[in-house]
């Protein structure tokens, strides 16, 4: 049994043993009345535990996506200001009359529909402005930095949205923070649809980030149209991200570790890595959200709060190493 394959195996046991907890977790046990317990399985648990694995996921996919294309180990949706991006498009949706909650029906897909747009678009113009700000520096602290500061103008945007729209306020500690309590079946049936677009797309193009490692210029003698591709492939960064967002809000880090990990504990092509980076990146959000319901239950924890908590102080790990080898 290879390594690929016995971390495969692992992170699906994990899986399956953190959504049982995920289905028994919350401030409401689970008793004796089968009726009662089965529609808040049903109606509540279920969709929210597919759900945070589908986030997660989704934020794995675009960290090993964004860290192969920019051939740079720091690189996370979350640093580069695309999550800042989708979530002003998601704020902006909500102040224009979008509700929370909702969870059935033609109302919920299309808010979905709205949602996610949104937060697409967002995402490319936090990428675009990043990119436009970082242009010619050739160094990926500086791209790292660009991010960072693209990503505070964004959310100071949406602020100030938050600010002057009480529709949009009522979701303002789900989409700042981060949260999972609102993801319901639409929520899962969009990740499932984005997720099966993104990720065999991403995989297609695989021997693009593959051929990035070598450098700019050992991938063009390969005859690859690099500026095309590599388009598709911030697309499909953007896509992926503005989705998570648009379900779960400022969810942190998730992306930057799910990729570290994977090559932590095997060394493989980018084909493999975008899918164990995907299920890892769902475990990790998956882990997160169980320990958010029970940590001070029978209230939770924003998971995007314990998600920046976790993930910043492996973020400083990572920074500290590459200060010990520089």
């Amino acid at each position: 049994m290879t390594s690929v394959t016995r971390l495969a195996l692992a992170l699906l046991a994990l899986a399956l043993a953190l959504g049982v907890l995920g289905l028994a977790a919350g401030a409401q046990g689970l008793g004796l009345d089968w009726a009662a317990d089965g529609a808040l399985i049903a109606d509540i648990r279920a969709p929210r535990t597919l759900g945070a694995f589908g986030v997660g996921a989704l934020l794995g996919l675009a960290g090993a996506i964004a860290q192969g294309l920019f051939r740079n180990p720091l690189a996370d949706p979350y640093l580069l200001g695309t999550a800042a991006g989708a979530g002003l498009g998601v704020v902006l949706v909500l102040a224009a009359g979008g509700m929370v909650g909702a969870r059935f029906g033609v109302a919920a897909l299309a808010l979905q529909v709205g949602l996610v747009s949104a937060a697409f678009a967002g995402a490319v113009l936090g990428m675009l402005l990043t990119l436009a700000l970082a242009r010619g520096a050739g160094r990926p602290m500086v791209l790292l930095l660009a991010g960072v500061v693209v990503g505070v103008l964004l959310t100071a945007l949406a602020e100030l949205v938050l600010l002057f729209s009480p529709e949009a306020l009522r979701g303002k500690q789900v989409f700042m923070l981060g949260g999972t309590g609102f993801l319901g079946w639409s929520s899962v049936a969009t990740i499932t649809v984005v997720l099966a677009l993104a990720l065999p797309l991403s995989m297609l193009l695989a021997r693009v980030l593959d051929a990035l490692v070598l450098g700019e210029a050992s991938a063009a003698s390969l005859g690859l149209p690099l500026p095309r591709l590599r388009l598709v492939l911030l697309l499909l960064m953007a896509l992926a991200t503005g989705c998570a967002v648009a379900q779960a809000g400022l969810v942190a880090f998730v992306g930057l570790v799910a990729p570290h990990l994977v090559r932590r504990w095997v060394t493989v092509a980018h084909g493999p890595l975008l899918v164990l980076s995907a299920a890892t990146g769902g475990v990790l959000l998956l882990a997160a959200d169980v320990v958010a319901r029970v940590v001070i239950a029978p209230q939770e924890l924003p998971v995007g709060l314990l998600t920046a908590l976790l993930g910043g102080a492996f973020l400083l790990v990572l920074l500290r190493r590459a200060g010990a080898t520089a």
